[in-house]
């Protein structure tokens, strides 16, 4: 083909991009193959190892996600205080893809000592938000509203971009996800689709967008260390903000009208989708992790 070459350059340069932004130039993948036979603490049945294997919809879903985490006054305190995003973006961005990856393909092995050292960096984020509440990231509260607003947007960027999820695949997606958050601390973690409309109306009174909460909005919109990472990154925001509910686009005074959302932000988002997966895919990761459960496990074998 005329222009088979230049499309392999093309996709190999992508994939080496997005690979160094999201894991890191000397990513390795050894620790997904093994032990053999190992299911990890979510399985290759389970709707999540389907939710997360997808590039695009979990980037805009992770992109939602701190827009939504941002509403909760103390959570967001802590990382304004504790967190090295705005000095180290893409270390904080690999640091979160990795605990995602390894909590939802890895062996059990690197899934318990992942959990451990979350633990242990909890219990060392504390301190007084400037509304004079104290914070601790080793809260079950908070790490149930981290949780929910990460997988809840995990969920509905699927939903809106990748395909639809049946009602039972839903609420067994709220199910699995919620082990990985109890295993950190969480409580009260729902379990189901209706769980997560119901708490969403519980916490809804603490909620509010805070000067932190702006200035990590423009940060992020700003995101990139090139122009086409800048373009990127602003595709996917734009559709990160249709995957939110309605009530944190007007909290964050960020609500696009539906138009636009419709016939601009959505096929951008949708071509960019694409483009990702034609050149990511099938992930190093969700790869090793299936040679992983080819094999025997070590005693059977």
């Amino acid at each position: 083909m005329v222009f088979g070459r230049p499309l392999q350059i093309l996709r190999e340069r992508v994939a080496r991009e997005v690979g160094d932004a999201i894991r890191g130039p000397a990513a390795r993948f050894d620790a997904y193959r093994e032990p053999g036979g190992d299911p990890g603490a979510l399985g290759p049945d389970s709707v999540a190892w389907r939710v997360h294997a997808d590039l695009p919809g979990m980037l805009v879903g992770g992109f939602a996600a701190l827009l939504l985490q941002t509403l909760h006054p103390q959570a967001m305190a802590a990382v304004d205080q504790h967190s090295a995003f705005r000095e180290d973006p893409f270390g904080r961005l690999r640091r979160t893809s990795a605990f995602v990856a390894v909590s939802t393909f890895g062996p059990s092995p690197a899934f318990e000592a992942a959990a451990d050292r979350v633990i242990r960096i909890h219990e060392t984020v504390k301190g007084i938000g400037p509304d004079g509440v104290p914070y601790s990231a080793s809260d079950p509260a908070l790490l149930t509203w981290v949780h929910v607003a990460e997988v809840s947007c995990f969920a509905a960027a699927y939903q809106q971009y990748v395909g639809r999820l049946a009602s039972d695949d839903l609420d067994r997606y709220f199910a699995e996800t919620s082990v990985i958050a109890e295993r950190l601390g969480a409580r009260g973690v729902p379990k189901s689709a209706a769980d997560v409309d119901a708490y969403f109306e519980q916490v809804r009174p603490q909620l509010r967008a805070t000067a932190p909460a702006f200035e990590a909005l423009r940060f992020m919109r700003r995101f990139g260390a090139n122009l086409p990472q800048r373009i990127t990154v602003r595709i996917l925001m734009n559709g990160a903000i249709g995957v939110l509910p309605a009530w944190a686009r007007a909290d964050l005074h960020i609500d696009r009208p539906r138009a636009v959302r419709a016939l601009i932000d959505r096929p951008l988002m949708l071509a960019v989708a694409w483009v990702l997966r034609w050149a990511c895919e099938p992930s190093p990761v969700v790869v090793a992790s299936l040679e992983r459960m080819a094999k025997r496990p070590a005693a059977a074998a």
